[in-house]
């Protein structure tokens, strides 16, 4: 295959700076002299010095033109002692909502000797996409809202810097998603329930907004719903399934069990319920989502959809690794989630 014509000017250039016949300061061509000399666009051009001016070897002066950043020997040894760097960021570092991912993820970079940082999402807002490429050679980020950082993250997605998202989808942006399948994971724990004879199944949403992942768990519970022939659901936009609607929301409907956006609303869900005299799950059958370490610890031990993020935090570092290695961008990779019953839930009608 070809060279594309950007390679062979930026290629031409390098040498001349490794060789020492551009030194260190001295003015490299402009992006009209380059386009003229190889009879390209200067599109073409201007794409070869940006890209040797995010490898650190030359600077810009606004109105003078491109000069050579370091002597070939600074920039050789530069290169050659350089260690591979990626960023691992999260909504917080402590948010009991999620899991570790970091057991899956360090191992492997450890084993390939490779540097984690970690930090929290505003980092977006501390430093620009080139800082960020400067300093990094890859990116995995949790993705709280898809929406958050767009000025960054669309930088990064055009310079085609390695970046994976967890738990979300950004269709705009592309980037290869590691995430649990959610919509399994609702069909999982409304299957239960039917099976456990209940009829008038609620999802509990935590907010007004509906994350994806939250969105993608209500469709299998839909799902579930639609396949049993059940005609009771909650509506998406129904601003009383939450928390703090619930007592009303239970009794107005006739609810015998719920099905919780996650592990934190199916906690609380619960406490609500118990303070009001209510018995778990003699009353109320309870399902959460995520398997967070609480739920073994509540009484009564909350039955969940495990999300193995172990396992998350290991694909996404071995595909961040590969994708750094081979420069070829990996695709999208679903991991299975799994029911855990305890004791939140119960049969009804005999069963």
């Amino acid at each position: 295959m070809k060279e594309p014509l950007y390679k062979t000017i930026l290629n031409e250039l390098k040498k001349q700076i490794f060789s020492g016949q551009l030194p260190l300061n001295s003015q490299l061509p402009t992006e009209k002299e380059l386009s003229e000399q190889y009879q390209v666009s200067r599109i073409t051009s201007k794409r070869a010095l940006t890209e040797l001016e995010q490898a650190g070897l030359i600077y810009r002066v606004r109105g003078k033109g491109s000069f050579v950043k370091e002597a070939p020997h600074q920039v050789a040894q530069r290169i050659s002692t350089k260690a591979t760097r990626i960023l691992f960021l999260l909504p917080f570092l402590h948010d009991l909502s999620l899991g570790n991912f970091t057991d899956g993820l360090l191992p492997i970079m450890q084993e390939q000797q490779i540097e984690v940082a970690m930090g929290t999402l505003a980092v977006f807002a501390q430093k620009n996409a080139t800082e960020l490429m400067q300093e990094y050679d890859g990116l995995i980020y949790y993705a709280e809202n898809t929406d958050q950082y767009l000025d960054t993250l669309v930088e990064l997605a055009l310079k085609a810097f390695p970046v994976i998202s967890l738990d979300k989808k950004n269709f705009e942006l592309n980037f290869p998603t590691i995430l649990s399948d959610n919509v399994a994971g609702g069909q999982l724990a409304t299957q239960f329930l039917i099976d456990e004879g209940h009829t008038r199944i609620a999802y509990l949403f935590g907010h007004s907004l509906h994350p994806q992942s939250v969105r993608n768990r209500y469709i299998g519970y839909l799902s579930a719903l639609n396949t049993s022939g059940l005609d009771f659901h909650t509506s998406s936009v129904d601003m009383t399934a939450t928390n703090e609607h619930l007592l009303t929301y239970v009794t107005d409907n006739e609810v015998t069990a719920l099905v919780c956006e996650n592990d934190l609303v199916a906690i609380e869900a619960m406490r609500t319920l118990k303070q009001a005299g209510y018995q778990i799950p003699d009353d109320f059958s309870i399902i959460g989502f995520d398997n967070i370490q609480a739920t073994q610890f509540v009484e009564p031990p909350l039955t969940t959809i495990a999300q193995d993020f172990k396992q998350i935090g290991e694909i996404a570092g071995k595909t961040l690794i590969e994708w750094i290695e081979d420069n070829h961008v990996p695709t999208d990779i679903k991991v299975p989630v799994t029911f855990v019953q305890r004791q939140s839930t119960k049969q009804i009608n005999g069963l």
